[in-house]
């Protein structure tokens, strides 16, 4: 990530770290380090490799690599001797943990933007209310954001990186899967807002409870400012009950909370999207028109206007940002493929997820007057809920009235058989076991549905549901009889 605020020497580096400088083969420890890469295959002249130890992988044994490649600044745990003994100049900094001393670099960069700091978490949308507050900032303000799933305490600080001296706004998203991850980049990003979307159920295999998660989120706050403001869901009970504590009101967004200082009232579905009046400030802006599906949409841009009044924008501009919303990749992209609708949201999956997803679907069809089927597959990281909850899931998508149901992964037959019990017909219901087999979970899919059929694509990341798509639009759909 190239270093657009300032440049940093690695005696800058170790003393904004506590690390030790450690030079070798003639090194004098100033040359400018003006880019900062955790990938050895992207390293190269003036760029600080931060070699850190995965699961997998020690990034400290790619120093020889990037060496070879032409970076001479290393922030690193050790030094390999196949780095010490290759004759070329270059400066270590050895720190006890990397991904610590990265952040600690990256809240020093960060005291040298203006930029004001938007952060967002929860356990669901996060990464849509993140696009639609960049789409809501974007139409006032030179605005960057969180690229992709850099949300992490490596990810974030890479993020921090990037930021360029004529961005006015940042966006940052913030994910976790441990109490203390967010409080960490919280501490480094120091938000001027922050927003906690919702508290739901992933993360329960790490965390135990809701309550454990609550907790987990609600840590975005310690970073702030004493004048930062902090937007909360007033219809999420536990995050509510979080508001009564604070010592400092925060700003509560609802649908059905009257305490909420954000309110969407009046709630239509279009065919392309929603439309619904807000309530603020004791003022009604009626016709608020969001480019996306599904009730969960509504909290997520309304966190977005909230963001752009505390950003000190107009009715007129939040609602122009609001309609050049564009959704990320797998996020409920909806395309044909041979005469069926897919609603493809495949990006990840949570029980809550997944609900609000069957109700697009079912709405949707219910417009076109088409038949609603499904593919769901595996939502992971739940623990010993995990049973529990894809059960409660096949009961969920036969009272919506899916007609067809297919079930992609490990839970599958959970599912299926919940399904099953709860109405649908044995002969709709289709499972595969074996995530790898793509290819058959397809060939059930075009075997099942006819042209004119809407099908939702959703499941966790690892499962990869995307590849039944690829595989469905190689093959040819049958036609309609």
């Amino acid at each position: 990530m190239e270093l657009k605020l300032r440049t940093y020497t690695p005696a800058e580096i170790a003393e904004v770290t506590g690390g030790r400088l450690a030079l070798y083969g003639g090194a004098d420890g100033k040359e400018p380090v003006k880019a900062v890469a955790i990938d050895s295959r992207e390293t190269g002249e003036g760029i600080l490799f931060a070699a850190i130890k995965g699961e997998r992988n020690d990034g400290n044994n790619f120093i020889p690599q990037a060496l070879e490649a032409g970076s001479a600044c290393f922030l690193c745990q050790f030094v390999p001797e196949a780095a010490e003994q290759s004759g070329k100049a270059f400066a270590a900094v050895i720190v006890e943990d990397t991904v610590a001393a990265m952040g600690a670099l990256a809240a020093e960069y960060r005291n040298h933007t203006r930029a004001r700091f938007v952060a967002v978490t929860g356990s669901v949308g996060k990464t849509t209310t993140k696009e639609f507050i960049y789409a809501v900032a974007s139409a006032s303000f030179r605005t960057y954001k969180t690229q992709g799933n850099y949300n992490s305490t490596i990810g974030m600080p890479l993020t921090i990186f990037g930021i360029g001296p004529e961005d006015e706004v940042v966006v940052l998203e913030m994910g976790m899967s441990n109490l203390g991850e967010i409080e960490t980049m919280s501490r480094i990003a120091r938000p001027d807002i922050a927003l906690v979307t919702n508290i739901g159920t992933s993360h329960l295999a790490s965390l135990g409870t809701r309550e454990n998660i609550c907790r987990a989120k609600m840590e975005i706050r310690l970073g702030m400012p004493e004048d930062g403001v902090l937007i909360l869901n007033a219809d999420e009970p536990l995050l509510a009950a979080e508001a009564e504590k604070l010592p400092k009101k925060p700003c509560l967004m609802s649908l059905y909370n009257h305490s909420g200082d954000f309110r969407a009232v009046n709630i239509r579905q279009k065919p392309d999207g929603i439309v619904y009046d807000l309530i603020y400030e004791s003022k009604a802006v009626t016709n608020v028109e969001v480019p996306a599906l599904g009730r969960h949409n509504v909290y997520n841009s309304l966190a977005a206007y909230a963001v752009g009044v505390q950003l000190g924008m107009t009715d007129d501009m939040i609602r122009r940002g609001l309609k050049n919303f564009v959704g990320a990749d797998m996020r409920q992209k909806i395309y044909d493929v041979g005469g069926i609708t897919v609603i493809d949201d495949c990006y990840n999956a949570s029980p809550e997820s997944v609900r609000a997803a069957v109700d697009v679907l079912v709405a949707m069809a219910g417009e076109k007057n088409a038949r609603p089927a499904a593919l769901l597959g595996d939502m992971l990281e739940l623990g010993d809920y995990s049973r529990l909850m894809h059960d409660q899931i096949g009961q969920y998508v036969a009272q919506m009235g899916v007609q067809k149901l297919f079930c992609f992964g490990m839970t599958a037959d959970i599912v299926a058989e919940a399904a099953i019990k709860k109405g649908v017909r044995a002969e709709n219901v289709f499972v595969c076991l074996d995530t790898r087999d793509a290819q058959g979970m397809a060939d059930m899919i075009l075997g099942a549905l006819e042209p004119g059929d809407i099908l939702l694509v959703k499941a966790s990341r690892a499962v990869a549901a995307e590849r039944v798509i690829e595989c469905m639009k190689k093959r040819k759909v049958k036609k309609k009889k």
